[in-house]
């Protein structure tokens, strides 16, 4: 009886060390940092469903996934089913920019930086004045633009 004990006793401390592990390569592979997921858009862990919003830009958004990391700051994650560009393309900072400043507007803490998940690689991008001013810069620039007859295509 001691021997089938130690068997299950075993048995199980292998299952849990294997369970740690697959769970580890799952968040690497996920290129999230390290902390806690305390919002997701992406339809695993949880769903989230509260918009974030900012009432002064009229912005409204949603990152696949925002991590509280360990020394507590926010960090919002962008995932793209995409193979990574050498450098993330310009429409993809300015998203991820959108939501450092919702993250900002709606839990009262600037990020520091927020991550673009390609499928092969992940670019930390930091939240800069010059990329919050940028950003707000772009959002002027196309309300403007929505009462323009003719608006030239800004890529094909």
């Amino acid at each position: 009886m001691t021997t089938a004990l130690f068997g299950l006793a075993l048995a199980l401390f292998l299952l849990a060390f294997a369970a740690l592990y697959y769970a580890t390569t799952l968040r690497r592979e996920s290129g999230l940092p390290q902390g806690k997921v305390i919002y997701s858009d992406s339809g695993s862990w949880f769903a989230h469903d509260e918009n974030l919003y900012d009432p002064t830009l009229r912005l409204v958004g949603k990152p696949d996934y925002l991590v509280q990391e360990p020394d507590g700051s926010l960090t919002p994650v962008e995932l793209k089913s995409m193979a990574a560009p050498r450098e993330p393309y310009e429409g993809h900072i300015m998203q991820l920019a959108a939501y450092c400043l919702l993250v900002e507007r709606h839990y009262g803490q600037r990020p520091r930086y927020g991550i673009i998940q390609y499928q092969d690689r992940a670019f930390a991008i930091d939240y800069t004045a010059v990329l919050e001013e940028t950003l707000i810069d772009l959002i002027g620039d196309m309300r403007d633009d929505l009462f323009e007859p003719d608006v030239p295509r800004s890529h094909e």
